[in-house]
């Protein structure tokens, strides 16, 4: 068992997974294996892969499931991986060459403290330019939502968690639906834990064309109770107005472009909801529409 399972879901990705292959390949530390879950492609992934795992130049397991979204692979990635920490890394970026021996670095010191979840750490477009902005100053350990609301992090992160951790809060993919955002997940870690902060790019990122990031209306549209869901969480934890507004407007867009009613009533603050209906009504009628 190694400590680092570097995770990757991947849909027919295997004319850029290559290049996340060579990266693992050229680490400095052998402590990890790769763990990839295939969500139903349909090009050459799977013998791209096999044929690296005859290779036997990195530890690969292999596994094949029904196209079910990004956060599906992933809860199936968390239920077959034995090893202390879990690190996605997408199947369109790729690790620099001494992220596992960082990892393990950094690790070495945090591993006791059980009120640690894990390191969050920078992606970045090369090793030395991350992608946003860097960590807050003088901050060690934080909350992931404390991270993005308090101190207006705008960068991107590496996440590197306890298994066990993650394996308690398993993505809630809705009926019908491919994806719910990542960061719920990730907050609801919060109510127990802190993350270990590392101001360093661990993983080189490069957002296609075909991804869900690049494509956020039309995925929210096809996604719309995970992004109410989503929101509603993010409105109930929201400690200043601004967040507040911005998260009840954003749930009550998911709302109506789930067709769902009494989205009102249902909001962690009712009366804010009813202020903030006429600008959600706005928003579908021209971001979403």
């Amino acid at each position: 068992m190694a400590t680092v399972c570097v995770f990757t879901p991947t849909f027919n990705r295997a004319y850029i997974l290559p290049k996340l292959y060579k990266s693992l390949v050229a680490q400095t530390s052998r402590d990890f294996s790769w763990l990839v879950v295939d969500d139903g492609s349909t090009d050459n992934t799977s013998t791209l892969v096999r044929s690296w795992q005859a290779e036997g130049l990195v530890p690969i397991t292999y596994i094949y499931q029904e196209n079910g979204g990004k956060q599906r692979a992933t809860n199936t990635g968390m239920e077959h991986c034995s090893d202390e920490l879990f690190f996605v890394v997408d199947s369109d970026d790729h690790l620099v060459p001494t992220a596992i021996e960082q990892i393990m670095d950094v690790w070495q010191g945090a591993r006791e403290d059980a009120t640690l979840a894990g390191i969050v750490a920078l992606r970045g477009t090369d090793e030395n330019t991350p992608l946003g902005t860097r960590m807050p100053a003088g901050v060690t350990r934080v909350k992931m939502w404390d991270l993005l609301h308090k101190y207006r992090f705008k960068g991107d992160t590496s996440l590197i968690h306890r298994t066990e951790i993650v394996r308690q809060h398993p993505y809630e993919v809705a009926p019908g639906e491919k994806f719910v955002a990542e960061s719920m997940a990730f907050f609801a870690i919060d109510d127990d834990y802190d993350m270990l902060t590392y101001d360093h790019v661990l993983t080189i990122c490069h957002y296609l064309p075909d991804g869900y990031t690049q494509n956020f209306v039309e995925n929210t549209k096809k996604n719309p109770i995970g992004y109410m869901r989503h929101k509603r969480d993010s409105a109930r934890r929201a400690t200043n107005p601004y967040d507040a507004c911005r998260e009840t407007t954003l749930y009550l867009v998911g709302c109506m472009l789930a067709h769902h009613r009494g989205g009102v009533r249902e909001a962690p603050n009712v009366p804010l909801a009813v202020l903030c209906y006429l600008p959600a009504k706005l928003a579908c009628a021209t971001v979403f529409r």
